[in-house]
Formats: C-alpha cells, sequence, structure tokens
C-alpha cells in the first residue's frame, strides 16, 4: 500500500513482536470490520541507541521506505523528532517532559496545521503506572491494565486515539479522524508512544 492509499485510512492495528535487541511492529490497515487487514508498514527499532532513528518500511524485505522518524539530539528526555517521507519532511512530534512527570503528553505538528496534543487518557491509571514501576520486584513484571491516548486538536476536540486491545501482548488500534494529517506522522508517533514511552 503506497503512502496515497495510507492516507485515505481513518484506522490501523500495530503489533509488537519483542525479540533480544530488536522490536519489531508490524501495521495493518483496518479490514472495515474492525480486524487487521492489509499490511502498510514494517519497523524495526534497535535498542540502546544513542541517538534514535527508526524506519517504517512496507514490509519485511526493507525494499522500501514508508517514513522514517529521528531524534534531533543524543539522549534527550525533551526531545523533538523529525519526521520524513521520500519526498522531505512530513512533520516532527516530541514529548513534553514536564507535563509527562505525571501523565505522558506529547505534541504533534504538521506545518499549515494545529498542533494536536496526545495525551494519556486517565490520569488515574497514569500515575499508578508510576507508582508500579517503583515498587520492588512488581515494578519488573508486565503491566496487564490497558492504557490509552488521545488525539486533542487545538480546540480540545478529540481527533485519534491510541488504544491497547491486550493486556499482555502489545497490540494497538490508531484511529485519526481529521483527515488532514498525514498518516505517517501518525504512525509515526503511534509507534513511539509503544518504543519510546519509557525513555
Amino acid at each position: 500500500m503506497n503512502a496515497v492509499a495510507i492516507q485515505t485510512q481513518r484506522q490501523f492495528h500495530i503489533h509488537q513482536r519483542v525479540t533480544m535487541m530488536i522490536n519489531r511492529y508490524e501495521v495493518f490497515a483496518d479490514d472495515g470490520a474492525g480486524a487487521p487487514g492489509t499490511q502498510v508498514a514494517f519497523i524495526e527499532q534497535k535498542r540502546m541507541k544513542l541517538k534514535e532513528e527508526v524506519t517504517l518500511y512496507t514490509d519485511e524485505s526493507k525494499q522500501s521506505v514508508v517514513a522514517a522518524f529521528k531524534a534531533r539530539k543524543v539522549v534527550d528526555l525533551a526531545s523533538a523528532y523529525d519526521v520524513t517521507g521520500d519526498a522531505g519532511p512530513i512533520g516532527v512530534f516530541g514529548k513534553k517532559f514536564g507535563k509527562s512527570l505525571l501523565r505522558s503528553t506529547w505534541q504533534l505538528d504538521q506545518p499549515g496545521l494545529p498542533t494536536v496534543t496526545v495525551q494519556e487518557r486517565s490520569a488515574a491509571l497514569a500515575i499508578f503506572r508510576r507508582v508500579w514501576g517503583m515498587l520492588p520486584y512488581i515494578g519488573d513484571l508486565p503491566f496487564i491494565w490497558k492504557y490509552h491516548f488521545d488525539f486533542i486538536d487545538a480546540d480540545g476536540h478529540k481527533v485519534g486515539s491510541f488504544e491497547k486491545k491486550t493486556r499482555i501482548r502489545d497490540h494497538y488500534v490508531v484511529r485519526m479522524d481529521d483527515e488532514r494529517y498525514d498518516r505517517r506522522l501518525v504512525l509515526a508517533q503511534a509507534v513511539a508512544l509503544d518504543a519510546l514511552q519509557s525513555r
């Protein structure tokens, strides 16, 4: 599926496959009935890199690139990530470090369009996640409660979402209802919500 076809989609499914040193993600367009359909992207993220760079390929052959994002700075908790496609820059996203201390918050920017805030939906669950992570022994166990993010426009309206669908495995559904925003930028932000969330 090419970039033009991806842009017509409102909903995607992201499935993570975990290996020892690489996180792998498969992205599927929704089949219209709420289930994964055609694969639209394949991502590999190498862990422990000082300067994060992630490429979204069309499939596992890695012969064709959908988009890529790269951190502007090395190991910066509030770094911005530039998203590019084959024709050049698409947009930028970044974590809002201060706001994220209690409730994870990101900012997504596409030139010519209003800024979108991407925020953890439940403040209570966000705090519980942080407490869970600090508990001896327990904090090393998988966090089984599902937590979600909402995409909020400049007027405070919800225009999209990122929802965890399983308790143990990392399966997500990403939705963007505002057709103006480039889906490659939205997918890059969605992958970052899993891959970079703990950075």
